[in-house]
């Protein structure tokens, strides 16, 4: 196995985390800065209000793009197998 086909491997691994981790990092991040806007209107300062938002909003979003982010990690998985007799 080359250097290049190791990178290659490397680099198409990371996008494919970076694809399938953006949608819930976005909703997240989204969520999460509406309840401190939120919070800095109406200056309530509790720590907790903060997760049970971005739980749920993390959930659902997981029953919405579940389906695209395993079809993007079996095609990822299965390309991998797929080209397992070049590495060696």
């Amino acid at each position: 196995m080359t250097v290049e086909a190791v990178l290659d491997v490397a680099v198409e691994t990371i996008w494919t985390i970076i694809i399938t981790s953006a949608p819930l990092l976005i909703v997240s991040l989204i969520v999460g800065l509406v309840i401190s806007i939120f919070q800095a209107v109406t200056s309530i300062q509790e720590q907790t209000l903060t997760f049970v938002p971005k739980i749920l909003a993390i959930f659902i979003c997981i029953l919405i793009f579940g389906p695209f982010i395993l079809n993007t990690i079996v095609e990822f998985m299965t390309e991998l197998w797929n080209s397992f007799g070049d590495y060696l």
